[in-house]
C-alpha cells in the first residue's frame, strides 16, 4: 500500500460517527422492499387468526414484541427462551394472562439439539400438528476487530447465530414438509450483505444465514414451505448490550500488543443502544410476511426506516443466481423464490 492509498488511522469520536452515518453502528438493515412493492404500511394490521407461530429469543427485542404482536393480529404463538423460570418469561405470561393473549412459554436453548428438538415437539403438541411460522431470531453480538476475537467467542457466535438456526429449522421441518406448506423466517442483519470494521464475527455469522437460508429456500419450493429473510438495520435494541457480555471477557483475555494494535476499534467495542427507530417495524414486517399468501413470501424483507445499502446486493444476487442457474434442472425453484415479492 502506497502512502496515497493508505488508510488514515481513525480516532474514537471518528469510529462512531462513521459508523453512526452508515445506520449499521448496531444492528443492521432496511425498510421493507416487500412492503413497499405492495402498497402497504407497517401500520397495516393482518388477520393472522388459525396461524400457529414459534419464535426464539423471545426474552427482549424482536422476539419478544413480536410474540405479543403476533398474538394480538390472532396467532397461536409459542415464545421461547432459555434459562426458564426468568423474569422475562414472568413478564411475558403476565401480558398474555391480562390481555387475553393466547401465547404459550416454552424453553429452548439453540445452543442445545435436545433442548431444540423438546420444545419443537411440544409446541407442535399443543398446536395439534405442524407449525405454520418459525421464527429464528435468538442471536448474539461481539465487538472488536477480528483478530481479537478468539475461537472461543468465534464459537459460540457461529454455534448460536447459524447452527441455532439450523438446529430449529431442522426440528421442525419435517412436519412442515408432511403437510405441505409452512414458512421459516431467519433474521439476519443489514450486515448480513455488508459490513462495518470492528463488528467482529457478527457479519461473517449473518452471511452464513443469508446463505443458508437463500440454499433453504430454493429446495423447499417443491415441498411447499417458504423461507424469508429479515433484514433489520440499526434499531434500539439489546442485542448489543447483551453481546457486551462476551465482549468484555473476550477483551479481558486478549493480549496487549493486539489491543494495541487496533486502539480506537477497541474503545468503541463496548456498545449500547441502537438508534431511534421503532424496533417495532420488524415485528409488523414479518406479521405482513406471515399474512402474505403461500409462494409469494419474498426471500428478502430489508426493515428499516434509514440506508438500506444492502438491497443493490440483494438485486445483484438474484440476478447473478438466475443467470446462473435459470437453464439449470434448479431453474424453476431459483427463478421462483428470486421472483418473489
Amino acid at each position: 500500500m502506497n502512502e496515497q492509498t493508505r488508510v488514515p488511522s481513525l480516532n474514537r469520536r471518528q469510529l462512531l460517527a462513521a459508523t453512526a452515518a452508515t445506520g449499521v453502528a448496531l444492528t443492521a438493515a432496511t425498510a421493507t422492499a416487500a412492503v413497499a412493492d405492495d402498497n402497504s404500511d407497517l401500520t397495516d394490521k393482518p388477520d393472522l387468526t388459525g396461524k400457529s407461530v414459534l419464535i426464539t429469543g423471545c426474552s427482549s427485542g424482536f422476539g419478544n414484541l413480536g410474540a405479543k404482536l403476533y398474538a394480538e393480529l390472532g396467532a397461536k404463538v409459542f415464545a421461547t427462551m432459555r434459562n426458564l423460570p426468568r423474569a422475562e418469561g414472568d413478564a411475558l405470561a403476565k401480558v398474555a394472562k391480562d390481555d387475553g393473549l393466547d401465547i404459550t412459554i416454552l424453553e429452548l436453548d439453540v445452543l442445545s439439539e435436545e433442548s431444540v428438538n423438546k420444545a419443537v415437539a411440544e409446541a407442535e403438541r399443543l398446536n395439534g400438528g405442524a407449525l405454520d411460522v418459525v421464527i429464528n431470531n435468538a442471536g448474539i453480538g461481539t465487538g472488536a476487530p477480528v483478530e481479537l476475537q478468539d475461537i472461543e467467542t468465534m464459537q459460540l457466535l457461529f454455534d448460536t447465530n447459524v447452527m441455532g438456526y439450523q438446529r430449529v429449522a431442522r426440528a421442525a421441518l419435517p412436519k412442515m414438509r408432511a403437510q405441505k406448506s409452512g414458512l421459516i423466517v431467519n433474521i439476519s442483519s443489514q450486515l448480513g450483505r455488508v459490513m462495518v470494521p470492528g463488528m467482529g464475527f457478527y457479519s461473517s455469522t449473518k452471511f452464513a444465514v443469508e446463505s443458508m437460508s437463500e440454499q433453504l429456500a430454493y429446495e423447499l419450493v417443491p415441498h411447499g414451505v417458504d423461507v424469508t429473510i429479515v433484514q433489520p438495520g440499526g434499531f434500539p435494541t439489546k442485542i448489543w448490550e447483551n453481546g457486551n457480555i462476551y465482549t468484555a471477557p473476550m477483551l479481558d483475555r486478549a493480549d496487549d500488543e493486539r489491543k494495541a494494535a487496533y486502539q480506537a476499534l477497541v474503545d468503541g467495542a463496548l456498545r449500547n443502544g441502537g438508534g431511534t427507530s421503532d424496533p417495532m417495524d420488524v415485528p409488523r414486517g414479518i406479521a405482513l410476511t406471515i399474512a402474505k399468501a403461500p409462494g409469494r413470501r419474498p426471500l428478502r424483507l430489508p426493515v428499516h426506516p434509514g440506508p438500506k445499502p444492502q438491497q443493490a446486493i440483494n438485486q445483484v444476487s438474484a440476478q447473478t443466481q438466475i443467470a446462473m442457474l435459470g437453464n439449470s434442472p434448479f431453474g424453476p425453484w431459483v427463478k421462483d423464490v428470486n421472483g418473489r415479492s
